[in-house]
Order: C-alpha cells, then sequence, then structure tokens
C-alpha cells in the first residue's frame, strides 16, 4: 500500500538547533515514528544546479534542489556554512524542488541536508556539499577600541573599509555587527559616516558589565558584488561608574565612584573667548607630560594670550586639546575665576590623583560655560550629547529614521590628531 508523503515547507524546518536524529525527517507528523526504520541513500533520486567537478556556486544565484523521478519527495532541506548559519529556503507544495530564498554566502561551503520519503512513506537521505565562488570586493570591519578594562561611557567603534551609503546595504552591514553585554542592556548602532559607525547603550555601560562585540558579515552579500569580509572580534569590561562634573561657574569639578562623591576639586576653566564646551565628554587617554604652545591652535606668539608651557597629569578629552591636567601657574584662581584657554586646570596633587583614578572611558561632564555643547563626533567621543530619540535616528535598522542624513566624512581622530595641538 502506498503512503502519500507528508510535505512541509522550509519556515517550519529551516531553524532546527540539532543534528537530525538517525531516521529523522526532521518534521514528522505526529503518526510519524523516526526510529522505526534508517533512511535509505536518496543519491538517485536528488539533484541540484550546483556546479559539479572543482566549479563552484555562483553566490547570487538560487541554489536548487529537486527530485529526479516520481519516486520520492522531498519533506525537508536544511542547509548550513562552516560556522553553522542557516540559510532560508522555501519547499514546493509538491515536494518537487527547494530553493534558497536569500542571497548566498561567497567563499563558502555549504553542507546542504536533503530528506525524503519514497511512494511508501519510507525516509531517505541525501547530503550535498557545496562551494560558491570567492569574491574580491570584501567589506572589513575593524572594531574599536582594543580588548581592554574601560570606562562605563566607552563607545564600541566600527570602522569599514568601503563607503557604504545604500540604506539597504547599511541594514544589512548593522544587522551583521554584533555587541552583547552581560549584563543586556539596551543599545544601538549610529551611522557616524559611511565608513563608520559607534554602538552605545541607552543609559551609561553597567559598571563591571562584560562586552563582546563580533561581526557576522563574512561572506554574505551586502550589495551588488560586496560581500562581507572577515572581522576580529572584541572583549570589553567596564570598571566602575567613574564621572568627573565640573561646574564652570562655580569653578569646581566633582567627581562620583559609583554614585559616591569620592572628591571635589577647585579648578579653572576657558576664560571668555576660550570657554570650555559644556557637555559629556569621554576619556580618550592620558598623557604624563605634554608640551602645550599656543601658536598650536592660531594664537600668535608673542601676544598676551601666547603660551610655550611644559604641563604635567594631563587627561585628554578631545582630540582638539582639551585636558585635564595640573596647572601651578593659575592655583590663586582655581576655585574662583575662570582663565585658561579652554582646559580645565587645577593644583599638582589633585591633577595627579585625577590621572591616577580615571580610566580611558570614563566620563567628564562640563556644565554652566560660555562655551558651545561638545559635538557628537568630530573631535572625540561626544556621542553622550545626543538624546536616545536622536542617537536611533542614525540607525539604518530604525523604521522613523529621517529619510536623508548628514555626512561627516572629514573629521579629525586619531589619525590626524598629531596636527591637533593641546590647549591650556
Amino acid at each position: 500500500m502506498s503512503h502519500r508523503p507528508r510535505l512541509r515547507t522550509a519556515l517550519g524546518c529551516a531553524f532546527l538547533l540539532a543534528p537530525l536524529a538517525a531516521g529523522a525527517t526532521a518534521c514528522g507528523g505526529p503518526d510519524a515514528d523516526p526510529l522505526s526504520e534508517a533512511p535509505y541513500d536518496a543519491a538517485e533520486q536528488i539533484s541540484s544546479n550546483a556546479p559539479g567537478g572543482d566549479e563552484k556556486a555562483d553566490p547570487d544565484k538560487p541554489l536548487e534542489v529537486t527530485t529526479t523521478g516520481d519516486e520520492a519527495r522531498i519533506t525537508d532541506v536544511t542547509a548550513t556554512d562552516a560556522s553553522g548559519r542557516y540559510i532560508r529556503g522555501e519547499l514546493a507544495a509538491d515536494g518537487k524542488q527547494w530553493h534558497t530564498t536569500v542571497p548566498l554566502a561567497a567563499g563558502t561551503r555549504y553542507t546542504v541536508r536533503v530528506s525524503t520519503e519514497d511512494e511508501d512513506g519510507a525516509p531517505g537521505r541525501k547530503i550535498l556539499q557545496i562551494d560558491t565562488k570567492d569574491t574580491g570586493d570584501r567589506l572589513n570591519v575593524t572594531f574599536g577600541p582594543d580588548n581592554g578594562t574601560y570606562g562605563v561611557g566607552q563607545p564600541v567603534t566600527a570602522q569599514l573599509s568601503k563607503p557604504v551609503k545604500d540604506p539597504r546595504a547599511r541594514a544589512v552591514v548593522e544587522g551583521g555587527l554584533k555587541v552583547e553585554s552581560t549584563p543586556r542592556v539596551e543599545g544601538s548602532w549610529h551611522w557616524v559616516d559611511s565608513k563608520t559607525l559607534h554602538f552605545r547603550p541607552k543609559e551609561y555601560w553597567p559598571a563591571h558589565a562584560a562586552v563582546e562585540v563580533h561581526s557576522n558579515l563574512e561572506g554574505l552579500k551586502i550589495s551588488g558584488g560586496l560581500y562581507g569580509g572577515p572581522a576580529k572580534p572584541v572583549k570589553l569590561r567596564t570598571g566602575d561608574r567613574v564621572e568627573a562634573v565640573t561646574d564652570a561657574a562655580a569653578h569646581t569639578m566633582t567627581v562620583t565612584r559609583n554614585g559616591e562623591v569620592i572628591n571635589t576639586i577647585p579648578v579653572t576653566t576657558g576664560k571668555p573667548g576660550y570657554s570650555t564646551r559644556n557637555g559629556t565628554k569621554v576619556v580618550l587617554g592620558k598623557e604624563g607630560f605634554v608640551r602645550m604652545r599656543g601658536d598650536t591652535i592660531g594664537i600668535p606668539s608673542g601676544s598676551s594670550d601666547s603660551y610655550d608651557l611644559p604641563v604635567y597629569w594631563a587627561t585628554r578629552v578631545t582630540w582638539s586639546g582639551e585636558y585635564v591636567h595640573a596647572a601651578p601657574w593659575s592655583v590663586g584662581s582655581q576655585g574662583a575665576a575662570n582663565v585658561s584657554h579652554g582646559c580645565t586646570g587645577m593644583n599638582t596633587e589633585n591633577a595627579k590623583w585625577f590621572f591616577d583614578t580615571v580610566r580611558v572611558g570614563d566620563l567628564v561632564k562640563v556644565v554652566n560655560s560660555g562655551g558651545e555643547t561638545m559635538t557628537p563626533f568630530d573631535n572625540g567621543f561626544g556621542d553622550w550629547n545626543l538624546t536616545w530619540q536622536e542617537w536611533r535616528a542614525g540607525s539604518a535598522l530604525d523604521k522613523n529614521r529621517p529619510s536623508t542624513t548628514g555626512e561627516q566624512e572629514q573629521r579629525p581622530g586619531p589619525e590626524n590628531a598629531a596636527r591637533l595641538r593641546p590647549q591650556v
């Protein structure tokens, strides 16, 4: 007596998370007994459109698996690459053909497991190995910062090797860049420009969190002939939540650790014409000694504002030269007046304490200054000066993003920081 084949669509079977048991048809109905008999070799009943021999499949063309006669029907197909990623597909209602519904990855080997049953309902199995052609046009990703421990304000960065401007291609890229944290947080990528993305949580990172960053893009089609390339993963940890808030009007800096005040320091900030930027900044680095000269920021030598000073215990917060540092020449004004050229100055003992207390990624906020607000991306990490709504608007995955976004292709950063000199 013949048995009607038990047909299913790929949607119900394509994402199985465990290998199929011997004799299983993956998605058998409630009356199926997958252990009743071992599957027969269905090699002669199954064919694919993949080229034979040493020739590799074109990743731009759908992969098709078909039956060669009326003796068998396909009941299930799963296709995975070497890293275990599944490729989505669709099974025809009559069980005669299955095909992929998304592009294949380039330069990848797929293992395709085809389950069948014959006209008597006996289960069959065929396993195909299919290699896809590689492409020379790859989009490589470099994550930052390096592995290590950082403050809770440290953004994650992704630098692309090629510009990506098409919104759909951006969505593919962004969807393949993964940031996972313990404890979990709500966060999002933001496109700074066509080659740069930043990731930050809605709020600051939790103290003592573990953050892992990796890419799932390798081999995946992004647009046209562009495919994802390799990316080295990054593992980060956060330390205590250390925040420094400088009130430029009160001439004081208050430093907290995990919400508790640990120091209040008299300071001086930028005088009129050189007012310190308001807003939240992130510690970029620490330099025990910096020589600061006025002519490097456009102040003529010999003018009343000119300076050439050896500066110690300098904590950098912008690429253009804003620091928190020792300023023994202005001790008389610290706590009383703003006399600097934009930096936050304090006595040497306090500057060393601050230098030793903070780490890269810690938060330095300035309020009540006459200066403009720290910009988000062109002078360090001003990411936290955007509201969460503004931040999410820069995501290619956000349905409410604006129809157009501004590009900031030319921006100061570590690669050209050498020509941006400090200010005092």
